[in-house]
């Protein structure tokens, strides 16, 4: 069972609904907490979940209803999908998503940015200097055909994007890759 946690930003908001959790007999072993959300492994009943809410909501948090949930979920997984495809589109992201998951962007913006803590856009771009590593890593690709695949401007835009999300060069990372595996090799 899922439960999107608005204003859910800080570890320490973590800790906060951890504790609530705890206090309601959740066994913390089947846990798993992030950043906006909870995922317990057990189901919690009816009442469970409005204490839960009525807690949450003294220290400013919000659990969200289940609408909003699944659409915070679509957005993810759709972004994913996108990013992950063989090429990506070239409209607008914001165009992609609301057509796709037919909601107005703002709205799910506003959303997303509420329960995440990053904005859309942010999360576009993490996911995107995930897949450059893993492109990276293959090393199939030059960073030009990367660049291109995942629809950078340029390569210099890829570069600027990638070193401020790892705080490393695409070619840096690369130069880590091969020493470690020439020393695997070695071993």
């Amino acid at each position: 069972m899922k439960l999107f946690i608005k204003y859910m930003v800080s570890s320490r908001c973590k800790e906060l609904v951890l504790t609530e959790l705890k206090n309601l007999g959740v066994q913390s072993q089947y846990v798993m907490i992030d950043l906006g959300m909870v995922e317990i492994l057990e189901s919690i009943t009816k009442k469970q979940r409005r204490i839960l809410e009525e807690n949450l909501r003294h220290s400013g948090l919000e659990v969200l209803d289940s609408k909003k949930s699944r659409m915070i979920d679509k957005i993810k997984d759709t972004i994913v999908e996108m990013i992950q495809s063989e090429y990506m589109p070239v409209t607008n992201y914001s165009d992609f998503l609301s057509k796709k998951l037919k909601y107005d962007y703002t709205y799910m913006a506003n959303v997303f940015s509420d329960v995440k803590g990053i904005t859309i856009q942010q999360f576009i771009i993490i996911n995107k200097i995930e897949k450059v590593k893993e492109l990276l890593l293959y090393n199939e690709l030059s960073l030009t055909e990367i660049s291109n695949r995942m629809n950078y401007s340029s390569v210099a835009h890829l570069s600027n994007q990638f070193k401020k999300v790892t705080g490393l060069t695409p070619s840096f990372y690369k130069q880590i890759r091969e020493k470690r595996e020439k020393a695997m090799s070695d071993v």
